[in-house]
């Protein structure tokens, strides 16, 4: 872990790879002490927000240093604490063949892989709402397409590197596109607007 300073208000943790981001995110975001505003994970990084009347940024750094990783519980073990939702998709994306000639698997299976493990959200970016689930089957990790294109629809659902993701809106995007959901993704008057959010597990169905 190396911790980087991002202003009067803010650090940034460091870590080798995202299970290890995800193992401290899952626990320093169950005990946060007071002062502590915001918790965010990405890729390689976890920042985290203070408010600098409350608390002292040594005495987050300690926290963040201190704070034992947890380990991402089985399904059989998981809480009430684990927030889960289901999503229904229809697998009706159109590198849903390309995808299946990549992994390997017929069309059936793809989908099968794909709804049959539950994912977890590890972080959001891109675009306000989007967020980036791991977790699923080693046999669905596909590479972006070579030419991303310029309008992916909302509700648009695809494959790429170990991730999979829903498009919250209109937007350009490289992902292999497998499915289409209807569940609104980021609603501006919901509280909180995004559905896909650090640590919610996602189990998809097959519409």
């Amino acid at each position: 872990m190396r911790i980087l300073d991002a202003g009067e208000s803010a650090i940034l943790a460091e870590f080798a790879d995202l299970d290890t981001v995800l193992a401290h995110f899952r626990a320093l975001d169950k005990s946060r002490p007071p002062g502590i505003r915001e918790v965010i994970p990405a890729a390689r990084t976890i920042a985290v927000r203070f408010d600098c009347h409350e608390t002292r940024k040594d005495r987050v750094v300690k926290w963040v240093r201190t704070t034992q990783p947890q380990r991402q519980a089985h399904t059989s073990e998981r809480g009430t604490g684990t927030e889960e939702i289901r999503i229904a998709v229809r697998y009706d994306g159109p590198d849903l063949e390309e995808v299946a000639g990549y992994t390997g698997l017929n069309v059936d299976e793809v989908i099968a892989a794909h709804i049959g493990t539950p994912w977890t959200v590890a972080f959001c970016g891109f675009v306000p709402g989007f967020g980036y689930l791991t977790g699923g089957p080693p046999e669905l990790q596909v590479p972006r397409r070579d030419s991303p294109r310029t309008g992916v629809p909302a509700g648009a659902v695809g494959l790429a590197g170990g991730f999979t993701g829903i498009y919250p809106r209109s937007s350009p995007g490289g992902w292999q596109l497998i499915g289409t959901t209807d569940e609104p993704i980021w609603e501006p008057a919901r509280t909180p607007p995004a559905l896909l959010r650090p640590g919610v597990v996602v189990r998809f169905v097959q519409e």
